[in-house]
């Protein structure tokens, strides 16, 4: 590197990570031309006081879904809500075109969960993020179902 350029390193950076996305979505477009660009995918679901209980996000983008983050609060963990999150987001991403799904999950946070409901591990990297732990990656084919009317 010559002394033209500088080296800034730091913290989170809301810029500069949007111009990142602007720019790999040029990138990404330009090699995926006549498929739709990347769509955010969320679903919530709100106790009856409008509170959040669980949530899920990810994104879709021509026939994958990812799976970002998912996150049911703690007293409401066992009832159903992780099931009920993945079942719409599964659901939607289908409409949307996708036939499979990708997640990663840490040892230490519900990598049980994916795989009880039709998860495959691809990979995992052992050590992370802490020596006792490790980073497992998973991937579903989606199926269509006939839905209930």
């Amino acid at each position: 590197m010559n002394d033209n350029f500088k080296v800034i390193v730091g913290e989170g950076n809301a810029e500069l990570d949007q111009r990142l996305s602007d720019e790999l979505d040029k990138v990404n477009a330009a090699a995926t031309a006549g498929i739709s660009p990347a769509r955010e995918l969320t679903v919530q679901i709100v106790d009856h006081c409008g509170q959040l209980a669980a949530g899920m996000s990810g994104w879709t983008w021509g026939v994958a879904a990812g799976i970002a983050m998912t996150w049911v609060r703690e007293d409401v963990r066992k009832d159903g809500l992780g099931t009920k999150l993945l079942h719409d987001f599964e659901q939607e991403a289908l409409e949307r075109g996708c036939t499979h799904v990708f997640t990663t999950s840490f040892t230490f946070q519900a990598p049980g969960f994916y795989e009880r409901h039709g998860y495959d591990e691809l990979f995992r990297w052992e050590g992370l993020p802490t020596p006792n732990a490790a980073d497992i990656h998973f991937r579903k084919e989606l199926v269509p179902y006939n839905r209930k009317r």
